[in-house]
């Protein structure tokens, strides 16, 4: 009788660190069947990408602490890191000026969008050749469903290597990836971050419950800093006192319909979210350089941020229900103000407006001007230094309503204009059709890295 190896993964988390025990027995192949457990998902996650893009392109980097930055400056911070600078400390979000310190050998790389969106297609199409991408989570991670033979976890291991081999072989081979699997898309990431570099690790059912009981609440995607810090305000400090909770509790504690679906995930449900999955909000940030420092100019930028963050929310078939602006004041050192992320001292100011829901140009600049105008001023704010601007409360086309005072037939008008525009900047560049009052800000605020979507290349 022929007899197949079967793995059995078990999870152990020792002092922050995750290691994967597999146990082989055997059994006979008619009966692999019926006992081998099943998943439906299998998540990748590309490892430092950024970084290591940087370091497949650039050979003389390999093996080398390396950074990712929005600009050459020590007042700005980390966008990425490659695996021998995190080795010391250095991490996304640490200033540049405190990476030098902690690694004195450290090369700085200046992010480079267009390289990294290259990268990502040609690392979707590698995916591909292995088992059919379902959805893009980032540039730097997606989700694959598994089906008929693919979801025996035996099959889907396999798969899985084979997925993380075809990435090395025709992307490149410091292009390293971890690989999740497990009966719902939210667990595969999960067990995706599980091992790193370089992973592979299966949740199946049969020990989901003992694998999340040894993570930390912050292993979950979508717990946070300030949401862990809120779960603490209300008592819940582990794993094991979440998974104590029924439904409706956990919807009761996060104040939303999202605790109650991460129930269900949490025991290894799968259901498809499609109708109300899209994007809720999208921004656009840009430190100022010590030349846009002024009023004129920081408007500008803020126009331009405008500008790009509309043209995405047209590409995503969205609509606008509010607009956010921020902005960062840098004061002299001498007020005691907070240090900003970026290492400057800084006063912040944010304000935003409910809107009919919109997606052109004018109703939204106008809501920005009016924003702009309502900033605060005055000795104790210096110079801005940083802006950022948000569209939120988005809603998919399917769900839109017409404005009472708008007819169907100018609505139509505006979008066929939209588009039009839209096709030409996409086209020859997103300043080819712009308003006047972005001329001061046409070499600022280029389109940086995403890391949440993948950025667009205009």
């Amino acid at each position: 009788m022929e007899y197949i190896g079967v793995f059995r993964l078990v999870i152990k988390r020792i002092k922050g660190e995750t290691i994967t025990k597999v146990e082989q027995t055997s059994i006979s192949a008619p009966n692999l069947a019926s006992q081998s457990p099943t998943v439906n998902w299998l998540f990748v996650d590309l490892n430092s990408y950024f970084a290591s893009v940087e370091q497949q392109v650039r050979p003389e980097l390999r093996g080398r602490p390396v950074a990712v930055v929005p600009m050459m400056a020590d007042t700005t911070c980390c966008i990425a890191a490659s695996y021998e600078a995190k080795a010391v400390g250095v991490k996304t979000g640490t200033i540049v000026a405190d990476a030098k310190k902690m690694c004195p050998g450290i090369v700085f790389v200046e992010g480079r969008h267009e390289l990294y969106t290259e990268f990502h297609h040609r690392i979707v199409e590698a995916v591909e050749s292995c088992v059919p991408v379902a959805s893009v989570q980032s540039i730097d991670e997606m989700a694959c469903r598994l089906m008929g033979r693919e979801r025996p976890l035996l099959a889907a291991m396999d798969l899985g290597r084979r997925v993380k081999e075809r990435i090395k072989e025709r992307v490149g081979e410091c292009m390293r990836s971890s690989v999740g699997l497990a009966t719902n898309r939210y667990l595969a990431k999960v067990a995706s971050d599980m091992e790193k570099p370089d992973g592979l690790v299966a949740l199946p059912l049969d020990i989901l419950p003992e694998a999340l009981r040894r993570l930390t609440l912050r292993d979950l995607p979508g717990i946070g800093a300030r949401t862990e810090k809120r779960l603490n305000d209300k008592d819940i400090h582990s794993m094991e006192q979440l998974m104590a909770m029924d439904a409706e509790q956990m919807g009761q504690l996060f104040g939303s319909v999202w605790g109650e679906r991460l129930w269900h995930w949490m025991q290894g449900e799968d259901f498809d979210m499609s109708e109300t999955e899209h994007l809720k909000s999208l921004s656009h940030s840009h430190v100022l350089a010590p030349e846009m420092r002024n009023e004129e100019k920081a408007w500008a930028v803020a126009h331009k941020l405008l500008h790009k963050a509309a043209m995405r929310l047209r590409s995503h078939g969205l609509w606008a229900g509010s607009i956010g602006l921020a902005v960062g004041f840098a004061v002299p050192r001498s007020q005691n103000a907070p240090v900003s992320r970026f290492g400057v001292p800084t006063r912040g100011w944010h304000g935003e407006l409910r809107l009919n829901e919109c997606q052109d140009n004018p109703t939204l600049i106008a809501a920005l001007r009016r924003l702009w105008e309502s900033r605060p001023s005055g000795a104790e704010y210096g110079h801005p230094y940083f802006i950022g601007v948000h569209l939120n409360h988005l809603v998919p086309d399917r769900l839109h309503s017409l404005n009472l005072f708008d007819s169907l037939e100018d609505e139509q008008s505006r979008s066929k204009l939209l588009v039009a525009m839209d096709q030409i900047n996409n086209k020859y560049g997103m300043s080819t059709l712009a308003p006047a009052t972005m001329l001061a800000a046409y070499k600022s605020a280029p389109t940086r890295i995403a890391f949440h979507s993948i950025p667009d290349l205009f």
